[in-house]
């Protein structure tokens, strides 16, 4: 299996990233890159992996999808008794990870993260396809269950009782936002020389770009 793993190579050659070329925000680069991913019709283009920690130090990641962009940061919607969430609760700190393939670029997001308003997520749920609002209240999520048929039993109670009903938000369900500190962009390039630029939040509240080797 490893010898056929190290045949598993590809060389990038689509575009280099230039320091002239990108803005002098990070929020505003982010922007250009995401819309450029849209218009490219890619899969799950908001699709980012979130990493987090525990109190003993152990990290832990998955799939979630970025529902919200702007100068406050990076927002995404989860169950607040789910094991991201208590790591989040002990240590506020996460990465993010975008993974464009087809445009050969990546984006690393590292920074702070706090629940967003109750009014916020209040709006984002209501938004919600009616399954989706079901399935935030039929889903202890994390937790061990007995079998899907259990939670296919709830789906259809809860289908019933809010049948032509507006569904509230769980107590339990709501928003998170990264604040970032930290913010890289990076291009494939031939040879594995990657263009890498780097973001980092001063003291001053601005932005300090710099350039590292791939």
């Amino acid at each position: 299996m490893s010898s056929e793993l190290g045949k598993l190579r590809r060389d990038y050659a689509r575009e280099g990233l230039h320091e002239s070329d990108t803005d002098a925000n990070p929020i505003i680069q982010f922007q250009t890159w995401f819309d450029q991913a849209l218009a490219a019709d890619l899969p799950d283009a908001n699709a980012m992996t979130l990493a987090t920690v525990n109190a003993e130090g152990k990290p832990s990641a998955r799939i979630v999808l970025l529902k919200e962009v702007d100068d406050h940061g990076f927002v995404f919607y989860t169950n607040y008794n789910s094991r991201k969430a208590q790591e989040l609760a002990v240590n506020p700190w996460a990465a993010l990870v975008f993974w464009w393939a087809p445009l050969e670029r990546q984006v690393r997001i590292e920074g702070e993260v706090e629940k967003v308003s109750t009014q916020e997520s209040e709006a984002y749920f209501a938004s919600r396809p009616f399954g989706s609002q079901l399935g935030a209240w039929a889903s202890n999520q994390s937790e061990v269950i007995a079998s899907r048929e259990e939670l296919e039993a709830k789906m259809r109670e809860l289908e019933q009782k809010y049948d032509n009903q507006t569904v509230p938000k769980p107590p339990h369900w709501g928003g998170y936002r990264l604040i970032p500190t930290e913010i890289e962009f990076w291009q494939g390039r031939p040879n594995r020389l990657h263009d890498r630029l780097r973001y980092r939040q001063q003291s001053n509240g601005g932005w300090l770009q710099e350039r590292l080797a791939p």
